[in-house]
């Protein structure tokens, strides 16, 4: 603090703050305050740093601003004489972290009365200890309020992604399952064909091509072309036919499972010639069992390879074995947000990525990003009643030294007059008991706090974006929210 003028009581006493203190007040007041002149242009105290003046405006103009990704974006600016600021929370002393919350910059030279915050603070408390007491608990009650709704409103989030990422994890593991007790079947079915055909009837050499046709078999099943339902159908149709030539029994039956392998006439006349007529039938039913174990065994993999990439895009989401402060690729956090979504939207939207893989890894909170990722798609879902688009766009910012993510939707649209509140903690649009009013604020504060971004909005209705702009840079990790 800068030494300048004293003020007199009776000047003290025309600063609205001050007009009905006692003169003892007064005095105390004038003793300790100094009015000092800031030239314009200057900040009279800056964002971030020790807040050790509270400050009164006497004269000129001053305004308040944040730093938000670098850039000092103005709050308010006002000429009012007695507004104040700085060490506003002077009162709670340690309690809190004593730092200036915004900068404020003389607009016009500007004359403020500064006291020292170690004094003021203290001597609130003293002078008016009902009115501190309340204003504390309307302090540390609003925060603790935020904090149990916004943990209340991650476990509801997470509730409901567990519970579709059970359902999503149930569909593979019932198809494993199913697979599974049919392949025990056909494996049994299977050694009591090759026990009809190697009791004797069959030499060596016969023997050893019916295995290779086999390994044959093998292959086609698992590079199998896919095909239009009209040309399985001729497929089975000609293969049906063969098969009733050569006295097949079953053949209708057979010939599905031989074209779901990629069986083919040329292949079964090979068959036909390396076995002969007379154990043309088990040969072939015994080939068919080779093909649909292989079939289901790429069921099975299928299956268990769903299952995994649903685990993995679970532990990409939630960052559980990673740090919370690390480089990451932002489309991989998008792509494991839209598995975990998959099951709350509804088959009526369709989801659209138009991705720039481009873009350079950046520096993060992965598992936050993640809840952003997570607001702000349901948000869009929600507007869209059922039906639309939702397109995720990702690009690099026009300056060059940021990427966005744009994440817009065909819904009802945002009105004037709400937009302005959006970002307001508790403040929703959704039916009592749908909506905490805490999404956009946590996402707001998890974007431009913590990573020095920001998130902008465009909306109209059938095309509302969020868009969430990120520094490729990697700036000093923040404090806990």
């Amino acid at each position: 603090m800068t030494n300048g003028r004293r003020l007199t009581p009776e000047q003290l006493r025309g600063l609205f703050l001050f007009e009905a203190l006692d003169d003892d007040k007064l005095d105390w007041l004038a003793a300790r305050g100094w009015a000092v002149t800031h030239p314009a242009g200057n900040a009279i105290y800056t964002e971030g740093q020790p807040a050790t003046c509270f400050v009164v405006l006497i004269s000129g103009t001053v305004a308040l601003s944040r730093n938000i990704r670098g850039d000092d974006v103005e709050l308010s600016r006002t000429d009012q004489t007695g507004v104040y600021g700085g060490a506003t929370q002077a009162y709670l002393g340690d309690q809190v972290p004593q730092l200036y919350n915004n900068t404020m910059h003389a607009i016009t030279d500007a004359e403020v009365l500064e006291l020292p915050a170690a004094e003021f603070g203290p001597v609130i408390r003293q002078w008016f200890p009902m009115a501190m007491h309340l204003l504390e608990g309307l302090f540390f009650g609003m925060r603790n309020s935020n904090n149990a709704v916004a943990e209340r409103e991650r476990l509801l989030a997470l509730g409901s992604l567990s519970a579709g990422l059970t359902h999503e994890l149930n569909n593979p593991a019932a198809a494993a399952v199913r697979a599974t007790a049919v392949l025990r079947d056909k494996v049994a079915g299977m050694r009591h064909k090759l026990a009809m055909i190697a009791d004797g009837r069959l030499d060596g050499e016969r023997l050893h091509g019916l295995v290779e046709l086999q390994e044959t078999a093998v292959k086609k099943a698992q590079n199998t072309p896919k095909r239009s339902a009209l040309d399985i159908s001729d497929a089975e149709d000609t293969i049906g036919d063969w098969l009733d030539e050569h006295d097949v029994a079953g053949a209708w039956d057979l010939a599905p499972t031989l074209v779901a392998g990629g069986v083919e006439l040329p292949w079964l006349e090979d068959v036909a010639t390396s076995i002969g007529d007379i154990d043309l039938e088990p040969a072939v039913r015994w080939l068919c069992y080779t093909i649909e174990t292989e079939l289901l065994m790429g069921e099975i993999d299928d299956a268990v390879g769903r299952i995994s990439g649903l685990v993995s895009a679970a532990k990409q989401y939630s960052q559980l074995d990673r740090g919370p402060f690390q480089v990451v690729d932002v489309h991989e956090l998008l792509d494991a947000t839209l598995i975990m979504l998959n099951a709350k939207i509804p088959n009526g939207i369709r989801v659209v990525t138009d991705y720039d893989r481009g873009l350079p890894n950046i520096p993060a909170y992965a598992a936050e990003l993640n809840q952003v990722w997570t607001n702000l798609i349901d948000n869009g879902v929600a507007a869209m009643h059922g039906s639309g688009t939702l397109t995720i766009t990702t690009a690099l910012d026009p300056n060059g030294d940021c990427l966005t993510v744009d994440i817009a939707d065909t819904g009802t649209g945002i009105p004037p007059e709400v937009r302005p509140r959006i970002f307001e903690p508790f403040f929703t649009t959704k039916p009592v008991g749908e909506g905490t009013g805490l999404g956009l604020d946590i996402s707001y504060r998890i974007v431009v706090k913590k990573h020095h971004g920001d998130i902008r909005v465009n909306s109209e209705p059938g095309d509302t974006h969020f868009t969430v702009v990120l520094p490729l840079r990697e700036a000093v990790p923040a404090a806990a929210l």
